[in-house]
Parts: C-alpha cells; sequence; structure tokens
C-alpha cells in the first residue's frame, strides 16, 4: 500500500508544484484529498481533469474559504489531517483565517505544507513570478545554454517540479518523521528560488576549486566539452554522450571508429572545437538508430535522445515498468521504488468533489458529522 500509508493529507486546489508534491504523497500511498474549488477552476487550467497526471490517486471535495462556513468545513478537515499542502501568496490562507497559528491550534500534530516562489517571507515574497524568474534568480538557468548564446529555459524541471514539488514532498515527509517523535505538528516554508538554488549545490564547489566558471556553454556539463552534448544524426535526430572517465572516452573513440587517429587529447580545452567538429561529422554519417546498434553493450555513456513517447517505449523503460497508463494518458509510474512496500497509481484524476463523501467515511467522520460539513457547503459526490 506505500510506505506512506495511513497518512492523510490535506490538498488545497492548485498549480504546478502543489500538484506534483500531492501526487507523490499519494503514489507513496498518502490518502490525499484534494479540496478544490467550487464551480469552476479559477487557476486557467482545462476543465477535463483527466489529462492532469499530476492530480492521480485522489478524491475530491468541493468548499469556498473565501465564506465563513467554507473556514469552518476546512478547520473541520485539518482536525483528521496529518498534513496539509497550500501554494498561494504568502498571507492568503491568513486573510482566510486558515494561517498555521489556527490551524496548528485545531490540530498541534498537523504539517503544514507551504509552496510558494520567493518564500513566505523577504522583499520578494508577495510578488507574481513562475519557474524561470525563481531558477533566473537562483544562479541556475545563467548556466543552461550554449556559447555565445543566451540562456535556454530547461522546461519548468527545476524551479516547479526539482526545487518546488519534490523539495516540498522531501520536507513534509522529514516534518511527519519529526512529529511521530515530538507529537507536534510545524510549518514547511518550501521556496522554489531555494529549492532551485539547492539544486545547484555541486557547481558552488566547482567554482570555489576553479573547476567550473561563469561563462555559459564552456564547462564539462553546459555543453562546453564535446564529449559530453548532443550530436546530430543522419536522419535529423539526436544522439547523447556523456564520456568524462578516461576510460568511457576510450570506448567512445573505439566506438566511432577513431581510435588510431590522431586527436587532441580530452582535457585539452584548446583542441574543444576540433574535437567537436570530428564528432559530430562522424556522427552524421548514421542513423540514430544505426548508432545504437554500433553501442549496443558499451560502456561509453551513450544514449539515443527520445521523445516522450519513444521513452514510454524503450525496452529498458518497459522492463522496469517505468511508464503507467491512467485512463487514457500513459504517463510516468510511481518513483523510487521500495522492495516490501510498493508505491502504485492508486486512480485517475478526480472530478471536483468525486469520491469525497467516501473518503470522509474513510477518515472517520460520522453520517451525522458529513451532513453538518454538507451543510457548511462542502461538496461531494459519490463516483
Amino acid at each position: 500500500m506505500g510506505p506512506l500509508a495511513g497518512v492523510r493529507v490535506l490538498e488545497f486546489e492548485a498549480i504546478g508544484p502543489g500538484p506534483f508534491c500531492g501526487m507523490m504523497l499519494a503514489d507513496m500511498g498518502a490518502d490525499v484529498l484534494l479540496v478544490d474549488r467550487t464551480g469552476e477552476s479559477g487557476l486557467g487550467l482545462r476543465s477535463e481533469r483527466g489529462f492532469d497526471p499530476m492530480l492521480r490517486g485522489r478524491r475530491s471535495v468541493t468548499v469556498d474559504i473565501k465564506t465563513p462556513a467554507g473556514v469552518a468545513a476546512a478547520l473541520a478537515l485539518v482536525a483528521k489531517a496529518d498534513a496539509l499542502i497550500e501554494g498561494f501568496r504568502p498571507g492568503v490562507m491568513e486573510r482566510a483565517g486558515l494561517g498555521p497559528d489556527v490551524l496548528l491550534a485545531r490540530n498541534p500534530r498537523l504539517v503544514v505544507g507551504r509552496m510558494t516562489g520567493w518564500g513566505q517571507d523577504g522583499p520578494l515574497s508577495a510578488r507574481a513570478g513562475h519557474d524561470i524568474n525563481y531558477i533566473a534568480l537562483s544562479g541556475a538557468l545563467h548556466a543552461i545554454g550554449r556559447a555565445g548564446g543566451p540562456p535556454l529555459p530547461p522546461l519548468n524541471l527545476v524551479g516547479d517540479f526539482g526545487g518546488g514539488g519534490m523539495l516540498l514532498a522531501f520536507g513534509i515527509a522529514c516534518a511527519l518523521v519529526e512529529a511521530q517523535r515530538s507529537g507536534k505538528g510545524q510549518v514547511v516554508d518550501a521556496a522554489m528560488v531555494e529549492g532551485a538554488s539547492l539544486l545547484t549545490t555541486m557547481f558552488w564547489g566547482m567554482q570555489a576549486a576553479r573547476l567550473w566558471t561563469d561563462a555559459r556553454g564552456e564547462n564539462i556539463l553546459d555543453s562546453g566539452a564535446p564529449w559530453y552534448d548532443a550530436y546530430a544524426t543522419s536522419d535529423g535526430r539526436h544522439v547523447a554522450i556523456g564520456s568524462i572517465e578516461t576510460k568511457f572516452y576510450a570506448e567512445l573513440l573505439a566506438r566511432l571508429g577513431l581510435a588510431g587517429e590522431a586527436l587532441p587529447a580530452q582535457h585539452d580545452r584548446a583542441g574543444w572545437p576540433r574535437l567537436r567538429e570530428r564528432f559530430a561529422a562522424v556522427f552524421r554519417t548514421r542513423t540514430r538508430d544505426e548508432w545504437c546498434q554500433v553501442f549496443a553493450g558499451s560502456d561509453a555513456c551513450f544514449a539515443p535522445v527520445l521523445t516522450f513517447a519513444e521513452a514510454a517505449q524503450h525496452p529498458h523503460a518497459v522492463a522496469r515498468g517505468a511508464h503507467v497508463t491512467v485512463g487514457n494518458v500513459t504517463q510516468p509510474a510511481p518513483a523510487p521504488r521500495f522492495s516490501r512496500t510498493p508505491g502504485s497509481v492508486r486512480g485517475a484524476p478526480p472530478e471536483r468533489g468525486a469520491g469525497g463523501r467516501d473518503a470522509l467515511v474513510d477518515w472517520g467522520y460520522t453520517g451525522g458529522e458529513i451532513d453538518e460539513l454538507a451543510a457548511l457547503g462542502l461538496g461531494f459526490r459519490a463516483d
């Protein structure tokens, strides 16, 4: 049932990193109850929830926390929760009457997970932003891109998901462990700008050791090194090589048929342009899939550059069951793997209020208490 089986989580409707955090917890067995807005979302999202895999594995209730009755209903849910996820701007929950002091007074063991871009305080805390802004301020965006070119946004993986939702999930899990010892909850303040910065930790050390510079596209991991880059093949596709270690680099040269050729040394930076030109010319002589055959069984650190659809069909992904289909959407399976209490996807994304009554029953509310919650405006439907 997953390592978090038995943990009850309230997740207030949000976008991006908040739902990703809730997905991670639900995949690991937590009973995540989505507290949706009443009516259609005001978040600019598609109404077809089946196309949002990040909402998988939940049940839903609806409530309007802008009303006193809605706040009372939300507090009644808080009383039986172990953790809460909210992704509003700082101050929104406080103004609604659902700030951490109120929540922890109602449930002293509650872990309050707060997801923002800039953090709960500081001069930028109230400002709007998106992934690209947070990673720009963290220094991460500056380092991503090719020499002579502008910074390139790495989708919204670094701020929203790696530095946001995944960081909050980790923080909530840590706080839940501590609450088991102390009997006390606490606030987890997860800021995407800090999470993105945390992901760059290795490069701070490399800079201090003078192994990394601020010159974009001129370092060993940012496309500067010709043996750590992607190359076009004859069919217009691409392959990726990461032959950092000496023995792997030697294998790369052997597979490319360049082992006996007079070439600059691997770490001769002055010779990198010549190496890149030579590698590019050789890779253009075959198709991507032909190169896969050439490098089959090799430790040259080679891989084809796959689309999402191709990635789901790759033999390694298929062998490990790395993707699942929920509804009509193929999507990544829960990770990481657990030997004794594996995670799983427990259901498709819920429509608003779907399964909410059953969730309340499972959380221990009596029929009379459920009727009282409904009278306060809590919406649900049994699906």
